[in-house]
């Protein structure tokens, strides 16, 4: 079970004097230690037999879970790492589990941390960070997870490379399955993103704890500049935070033995994974998840529960699209206002930090779990655009079986995917698209997927400014168009 959550967020001041990320994650712990209610929380530490991290961006560890190991005063038997991906707390949540189940931990620390603010803020100022280096020989003891590129060649010959791209692009496809205008659309956004960010201004963690308005979300201006229609700012995840989290997962012999209380106890009941069709123009529909669809309903079925049986959510959100599709995957109300599907504000408000943002939504479920006793709560995990996917499921009273993962892969690998044309000079239909905006407010490039009349799919880009604003005020989905051999896309 899960019996100790810390979480940090760290205002940078002089990044010179700011700690590395490893003293970020050994002070979460430190917090999880103090959480769990043990006469002695850091023994639980000390005793741990793995720390599992997930991969960082904001400093370099060949291990990082020895160098948390040399701030706890522990001595690991492993230490692991996860590859690329949001979906990596959850997987390593459930790698833990289920090695604690097989009798071969008693005690893992899974901890993430990022310092994305302070390395920019040293690089606008020019300050070196003193961090330590660690040995270039240093290696975990296993690193877990699939380690591929992102993007297929197609993709990248039109520029298509960035999360800021592809879930904008999601959500113009969202937004033609839902039948909203434009306009209408862009409210029912705001609306959405407007309830993640009360509960943030509820969350002491959040980065950003301000309730906004709908129309605060939505309207474009120096504060809030467009970045990829239809988001402008404050609808993108926020990487630039200095953030940590920590769990302490042990076996109830451990938790028993350390004194912990059994009101601090936290179950995961069971875990499932898939990736979707790895790259995104192989996709079928660009407004669905079938790996999310089929995880969900895995992790619920281990348990012999149904969606109905759920009570607080959190949907990984770095993106309005990543939330409406996961909802509507899973059989969740988007607009329930008694469950915004956060506990913690997500990525735009609570903040975004890399590969980590999941450990923080542990903890958070962790402390939701506690107050609403025998309550199921459900949480899911992303890895790049929405490809590698994770759900867990958790509740403070113990499951009837010990607890179970699975992978349902072969279920989606088995479903339909379109081939991809790296070249190709013809009509086609938009797909979805979204438009990327220079910092002073104009249109820099338009991004399509587009399909041809025979079902395959292909990348294409606007340029034309008089289009490329008539795309952000029109629905572009559906419009017929002229493919150059340039990949330079002609509206009818």
């Amino acid at each position: 079970m899960i019996v100790g959550v810390g979480q940090l967020s760290r205002r940078v001041d002089d990044p010179a004097a700011t700690p590395e990320p490893a003293a970020m994650m050994a002070e979460a712990l430190a917090r999880a230690a103090d959480d769990s209610g043990a006469p002695s929380g850091v023994d639980l530490l000390k005793r741990a037999d793995s720390i599992l991290v997930p991969a960082l961006v904001s400093w370099h560890y060949g291990d990082p879970g020895a160098a948390v190991a040399g701030h706890i005063g522990a001595s690991p038997r492993q230490t692991v790492v996860s590859t690329v991906g949001g979906n990596s707390p959850q997987m390593l949540v459930a790698h833990a589990a289920l090695a604690i189940g097989r009798g071969e931990l008693d005690v893992a620390l899974v901890c993430g941390a990022e310092a994305v603010a302070t390395r920019w803020k040293a690089r606008k100022v020019k300050a070196w960070l003193d961090w330590p280096q660690q040995d270039p020989s240093a290696e975990p003891s296993a690193v877990i997870g699939i380690e591929r590129p992102a993007n297929n060649d197609a993709e990248m010959s039109r520029g298509i490379a960035l999360p800021t791209q592809v879930y904008p692009m999601f959500e113009t496809a969202q937004r033609a399955a839902s039948g909203r205008s434009v306009e209408e659309h862009q409210r029912f956004l705001g609306e959405l993103w407007s309830r993640f960010s009360r509960v943030a201004a509820t969350n002491p963690y959040a980065w950003s704890p301000i309730a906004r308005t709908a129309e605060e979300i939505t309207t474009v201006g120096p504060d809030n500049r467009m970045i990829g229609f239809p988001y402008p700012k404050l609808m993108n995840a926020n990487i630039d935070t200095d953030q940590a989290a920590a769990l302490i997962i042990c076996s109830v012999a451990a938790a028993e033995s350390a004194g912990v209380p059994r009101d601090r106890w936290v179950f995961p009941w069971s875990s499932a994974e898939a990736h979707d069709h790895w790259f995104v123009s192989e996709r079928d529909e660009l407004h669905r998840s079938p790996a999310i669809r089929l995880a969900g309903r895995a992790a619920l079925d281990l348990v012999d529960r149904s969606i109905d049986d759920v009570g607080p959510v959190d949907l990984y959100s770095c993106f309005p699209s990543a939330v409406q599709i996961a909802a509507a995957e899973l059989g969740l109300p988007i607009d329930d206002a008694d469950r915004p599907l956060t506990v913690t504000g997500g990525l735009g408000f609570a903040g975004g930090p890399a590969n980590n943002y999941v450990t923080h939504s542990l903890a958070a479920m962790t402390g939701a779990l506690r107050a609403d006793p025998g309550a199921l709560g459900l949480v899911t995990a992303v890895g790049w655009y929405l490809t590698k996917h994770a759900v867990g499921l958790y509740a403070t009273e113990p499951p009837l079986q010990p607890f179970r993962a699975t992978s349902v892969q072969a279920a989606v690998d088995a479903l339909p995917r379109r081939d991809v044309v790296t070249e190709w000079v013809g009509p086609v239909t938009v797909d979805a698209y979204t438009v990327m905006h220079e910092r002073d407010g104009s249109p820099a490039v338009g991004l399509v997927m587009a399909r041809l009349d025979d079902g395959r799919r292909a990348c294409g880009t606007v340029h034309d400014a008089g289009a490329m604003r008539a795309m952000c005020a029109e629905e572009f989905v559906g419009r017929a168009a002229t493919m150059a051999h340039d990949g330079e896309l002609r509206f009818s």
